[in-house]
């Protein structure tokens, strides 16, 4: 099984490459941010890839986004997502786009050695494995501050939005594509439960949700 590893520290990634090579895998490259990672993906088409959520530049969402565009233009290529936190709405994203081929795991869980490679050979063969911590939290769905369904760069962006910035302002601040505001947008119109209607003004009404929150 070949695989491509991307995580942002060096430890962990050298960590994962020797455990992964003793385990009987063959890692054919580990890189350290969400660029190079689709980089290598387009050009090795590995059977699986690890990916940190947060990488550089921001360490918030890179690699959770590079997840969502490998399963888009590479659907092959199985996708294992380490996190150091609990964040349903990214393990939500993930399951959103896929349901099979894909994992949700805490960092914690990779020092159980034998359960990760298990957990890695699941996902490679088409499986879905999620953090017990995470499947919990989907369980109980939050019905509390739909703030929370947000990412943070997605709460960037609102924020931005609360500030009175149009897209285009959103983008010269984030300097991010005008079709990346625009997918953030409707992404917090839709985590925050605000359809389209003939009569609201759905940026109105996100901002309120956000100052009330």
């Amino acid at each position: 099984m070949r695989i491509v590893i991307a995580e942002d520290s060096v430890l962990l990634r050298d960590g994962l490459t020797r455990m992964l090579t003793d385990g009987g895998f063959e890692v054919i490259e580990a890189v350290p941010d969400a660029g190079q990672l689709l980089r290598s993906v387009g050009e090795h088409r590995p059977d699986l890839a690890v990916i940190d959520v947060r990488m550089p530049p921001t360490h918030t969402d890179e690699g959770i986004r590079a997840a969502l565009v490998i399963r888009r233009q590479f659907p092959a290529v199985a996708l294992l997502v380490l996190s150091q936190y609990v964040e349903e709405s990214y393990a939500t994203d993930l399951l959103s786009e896929a349901t099979s081929a894909v994992g949700y795991l805490l960092k914690d869980r990779v020092a159980h050695v034998r359960d990760f490679l298990d957990a890695v050979r699941r996902v490679a063969g088409g499986g879905t494995v999620l953090d017990p911590e995470v499947v919990a939290q989907l369980l109980v769905r939050r019905h509390d501050d739909p703030m929370e369904r947000l990412t943070p760069r997605e709460t960037q962006v609102l924020k931005l939005m609360a500030e009175g910035r149009s897209n285009t302002g959103i983008v010269e601040a984030l300097h991010v594509s005008p079709s990346a505001v625009e997918k953030y947008v409707t992404n917090i119109f839709l985590k925050l439960d605000l359809p389209p209607t003939g009569t609201d003004h759905r940026r109105v009404l996100a901002v309120l949700k956000y100052l009330g929150s």
